[in-house]
C-alpha cells in the first residue's frame, strides 16, 4: 500500500511540474473572451497541447494502470464480440471495400487496412451490441472510439503497450472533460449527440499521444478535430443500431485518426481553436467552461470513473436488471409468482430504453428476460425472435418503465428502482444506486476477464482468447502492440 501511495505522490508531482512548465510557456495570444461566457479562459489550446506532450513521458498512478487495462480489455471483448454482429459485419465489409495502405488491423477478420479504416471499423464493432463501457455523468461512451483509435495508431507506429495505455488515459480524459467543458445536458438540449461529441476528442487524444505530436502539430491535431465534431440526437430513431455504432463510436475514432495523420503528413491547420472568436466552446455551448478542460488534468483520470458493463444491455438497464435479479432470488420469484413490476428510472432514460426496437436497449424485454431465466445472456439480449416471441411480449407487458424524477440524482445519474407486486398481493422494492462495474462498486480483474472471455472466445476460440486477456493484463509490458495482432485477428 505504502508503494501504492508513493507512486501516486511521484505522479502527481511530476504531473504538477508539467503543469508549472505549460504556465511558464510563452503563449501565442490571449483568450477573447466572448462576453455572453464569463466563464471562458485564456489559452486552453496550448496549455492542453503542453499536458497532452508531457502525459507521454509521465507513469500511471497504479490504480489508473489498472483500469486502463481492464478497459482496453473490456473494450476487446466488444470490438470482437461486435465483429460478428449486423453493425461491426457491415463496417468490415465496407473497409474491405476501400483497400488501403495496410497499416492496422480490424478485429475479428483477417483485413489489414489504413489506421483510418480500422479504427472506424472496429470502433463501429465496439459499440455493435452495448456491452461497451460507459462514464455516468457525462453519459459518453469513451472505450468504444478511445480504444480502437490507440490501437490502430500503435499497430500502424509499433508503440508498447504502456504508450497505449498513457494514450488511453489521455483520451479518456479528453472525451470526457470536453463534455463536462460544454456541459453534457446543454449539448443534448441543442439535439446534438453528446457521445458523438465526446468520441472525436477522445480519439484525438488517444491518436496524438501515440503519433508522438510535438505541441505545435497537436494543436493542429486539436483543430482538425474540432472542425470534425458532429452528432445528432437522431440516434434514439435508429432501429438496427447501425447508425448508432457509426454515431457513438466509428465516427469519432475515424475523425479522430484521421486528424491526426493528417497532420502527421505535413498539413497545418490552426493553432488555437479552442480560444477567442469562433472557438468550439462557444460554438457547441451557451453556457461553456472551458477550464473543465484543464481541471485536474495529471490527477483526476475518466478512466477511474468509467463504469464497466455487467450486462451487455444498454447503460440505463444496467440498475434495474441488477436490483430485479436481487429481488428474484431474494424471493425465488418465477413467472407464476409475480403479477406486475414497475420499473422506476432517471426521466431522460425513458427515451432511450422505454420503448425501442432493439432488445438489448429496451427496458421491459430485458426485465422480463431475466425474470424467466435468471440471468441476461450476451446471446439472450441480442436475440431479436425471442423479443418477438408471443409468450416473451406477455410478459414484458407486465413491466411498466417509469421516468421517475426521484432517480435524477447527480451523484447516481443512472439509478434505479423496481417495485414487484406479486400474485398473493406483496409488494417488494429494490433500489440500485450504482450496478456492478461502477467505481463505486467496481468489478475484479478477474471479473472483467469472465467477461471478456464470455464475449471472445465464441469468436476467437479458447486458446487466442486466454492468450489474449493474459497479453492485456500485462500489456505494460508488451514491447510492441503489433504483436498482438494474430491473437485478435482469424
Amino acid at each position: 500500500m505504502r508503494d501504492r501511495i508513493s507512486t501516486r505522490r511521484r505522479h502527481v508531482i511530476k504531473a504538477a511540474a508539467a503543469l508549472t512548465a505549460m504556465a511558464a510557456q510563452p503563449l501565442p495570444r490571449a483568450f477573447a473572451q466572448n462576453p455572453s461566457s464569463p466563464n471562458t479562459s485564456s489559452d486552453i489550446t496550448a496549455r492542453l497541447a503542453a499536458y497532452m506532450v508531457a502525459s507521454r513521458g509521465t507513469p500511471l498512478p497504479d490504480d489508473v494502470a489498472i483500469a486502463c487495462k481492464n478497459h482496453i480489455l473490456d473494450t476487446f471483448g466488444a470490438m470482437v464480440s461486435g465483429s460478428r454482429m449486423r453493425p461491426g459485419e457491415l463496417a468490415t465489409r465496407y473497409v474491405r471495400s476501400l483497400g488501403g495502405t495496410p497499416q492496422a488491423s480490424v478485429v475479428g477478420s483477417n483485413l489489414h487496412t489504413t489506421c483510418v479504416n480500422a479504427a472506424l471499423a472496429n470502433a463501429m464493432c465496439a459499440h455493435s451490441d452495448e456491452t461497451d463501457d460507459f462514464e455516468p455523468v457525462t453519459k459518453a461512451h469513451p472505450g468504444s472510439s478511445v480504444v480502437p483509435a490507440a490501437l490502430a495508431m500503435a499497430e500502424s507506429n509499433k508503440c508498447s503497450g504502456e504508450a497505449m495505455m498513457r494514450a488511453v488515459a489521455l483520451g479518456y480524459d479528453m472525451a470526457c472533460r470536453l463534455l463536462m467543458a460544454l456541459g453534457p445536458d446543454l449539448v443534448r438540449a441543442s439535439h446534438r449527440s453528446a457521445e458523438g461529441t465526446a468520441s472525436t476528442f477522445g480519439a484525438v487524444g488517444a491518436a496524438a499521444s501515440l503519433a508522438q505530436l510535438d505541441a505545435r502539430n497537436t494543436r493542429f491535431a486539436i483543430s482538425y478535430a474540432a472542425q470534425q465534431e458532429s452528432g445528432l440526437w437522431s440516434w434514439v430513431k435508429d432501429r438496427d443500431h447501425i447508425e448508432k455504432a457509426f454515431d457513438f463510436a466509428g465516427m469519432g475514432a475515424r475523425n479522430g485518426v484521421q486528424a491526426v495523420t493528417m497532420v502527421q503528413s505535413g498539413m497545418t491547420g490552426v493553432n488555437d481553436v479552442l480560444d477567442g472568436t469562433h472557438n468550439l466552446f462557444i460554438a457547441l455551448s451557451t453556457q461553456p467552461n472551458p477550464e473543465a478542460m484543464l481541471d485536474g488534468l495529471g490527477s483526476r483520470f475518466y478512466v477511474t470513473d468509467t463504469a464497466i458493463k455487467t450486462y451487455s444491455v444498454g447503460y440505463p438497464i444496467q440498475s434495474p436488471l441488477d436490483a430485479f435479479l436481487t429481488l428474484r432470488k431474494e424471493n425465488s420469484l418465477t413467472t407464476d409468482t409475480v403479477r406486475s413490476i414497475e420499473v422506476h428510472v432517471p426521466t431522460d432514460a425513458i427515451g432511450i430504453v422505454g420503448d425501442s426496437a432493439m432488445p438489448d436497449v429496451n427496458c421491459a424485454h430485458m426485465v422480463a428476460v431475466a425474470l424467466v431465466k435468471g440471468a441476461v445472456s450476451f446471446a439472450d439480449s441480442h436475440d431479436v425472435a425471442l423479443m418477438r416471441d408471443p409468450k416473451m411480449v406477455a410478459l414484458a407487458q407486465k413491466v411498466k418503465v417509469i421516468a421517475d424524477p426521484a432517480l435524477n440524482d447527480p451523484a447516481a445519474p443512472r439509478g434505479a428502482r423496481v417495485d414487484v407486486t406479486t400474485t398473493d398481493g406483496r409488494t417488494l422494492t429494490h433500489t440500485t444506486r450504482f450496478p456492478p462495474g461502477t467505481k463505486e462498486n467496481p468489478l475484479s480483474v478477474e471479473g472483467v476477464n469472465e467477461k471478456a472471455r464470455d464475449l471472445m472466445t465464441p469468436v476467437l476460440g479458447k486458446q487466442k482468447t486466454e492468450r489474449l486477456i493474459e497479453r492485456i493484463n500485462h500489456l505494460d509490458e508488451v514491447h510492441d502492440v503489433a504483436s498482438l495482432r494474430a491473437l485478435f485477428t482469424v
